[in-house]
């Protein structure tokens, strides 16, 4: 089969001065893609800011003959995103794909979390996939085309001691995918997420002797495919690292139903709720209330 290609199409990538972000712009570059490497530049922790990273990164897709600009703007303020997306417009008149990367640690246990380190990993992560992808939206819609990858993670939606900032955030990108899904339908808009594993500036250290086996380039695979016009998937979440893609999705149990429901039927019924066997996957909130109400009838 031919090679997914993507020529004329025009790719915003979030945090692309390193990492898994360099690693999906240079592969979309290579495939024909028209770039915007936005990178603040600043440290792990989201301090700081340097026009090094996002440049290096546009000078090596230009050295293999593909096409780039450098944003610097911060995805953590509407202004920011906005001016993202301008530079889009601006530089190549259209845009087609969204790639939600950019990404900050300020990680601690919950009980001594400030707000100095709450607040700036919502405005990134979270915050800032919505300030980036907003200002799109309309051209999306109107061009009746687009793709939107958001980077969530397993720390969201596992779990991971130190991180209830970062989860919280994380796991906020798989309601805002599934809702991006449901509401860009009936316009060829498809938003999925990926929850990557990959050493990176921000995982090294947490990686340890694994990190070797997990390099950004075996993300990227998924990521080129989401964001490519023969995408059929919507609304999705995907494990993916070290060469392994899975599919992760929320399912439903048959459950317990009593029309007099107690607070010791619940306690009596609990492995009957948890019961894992029979669950359904709805595909939206409609789908899913339709559950409750076939057990009710």
């Amino acid at each position: 089969m031919a090679d997914l290609g993507f020529d004329g199409k025009v790719a915003i990538i979030t945090g692309a001065g390193g990492g898994l972000g360099r690693s999906h712009a240079l592969d979309l570059a290579r495939r024909g893609a028209l770039v915007v490497v936005n990178d603040l530049g600043g440290a792990s922790d989201g301090t700081g800011q340097s026009t090094t990273a996002a440049q290096a990164v546009v000078d090596e897709i230009t050295a293999i003959g593909g096409e780039a600009i450098a944003n610097y703007d911060s995805v953590a303020t509407p202004e920011g995103g906005a001016g993202i997306v301008q530079t889009a417009i601006d530089t190549f008149g259209r845009i087609d794909i969204i790639i939600n990367n950019a990404g900050i640690l300020r990680d601690t246990s919950f009980k001594n979390m400030t707000p100095d380190q709450l607040n700036p990993v919502l405005d990134v992560h979270l915050r800032g996939a919505f300030y980036v992808t907003q200002p799109a939206w309309q051209i999306m819609r109107d061009q009746g085309y687009g793709r939107i990858i958001n980077t969530s993670s397993g720390a969201g939606i596992f779990g991971n001691f130190g991180q209830t900032n970062y989860g919280a955030a994380k796991m906020g990108l798989v309601g805002f995918t599934r809702v991006l899904a449901v509401e860009g339908a009936k316009n060829n808009i498809k938003a999925n997420a990926i929850a990557p594993v990959a050493k990176t500036r921000m995982t090294e250290e947490l990686l340890g002797a694994a990190a070797d086996r997990l390099a950004p380039e075996l993300v990227t695979p998924i990521v080129t495919y989401l964001a490519h016009e023969d995408c059929l998937v919507s609304g999705e979440v995907y494990s993916v690292g070290g060469g392994r893609v899975a599919r992760v999705f929320v399912g439903v149990t048959p459950g317990h139903f009593d029309p007099d429901l107690t607070p010791e039927g619940v306690r009596d019924n609990l492995d009957k709720i948890h019961q894992e066997e029979g669950y359904e996957v709805p595909g939206n909130l409609n789908e899913e209330m339709m559950l409750a109400f076939k057990a009710m009838t």
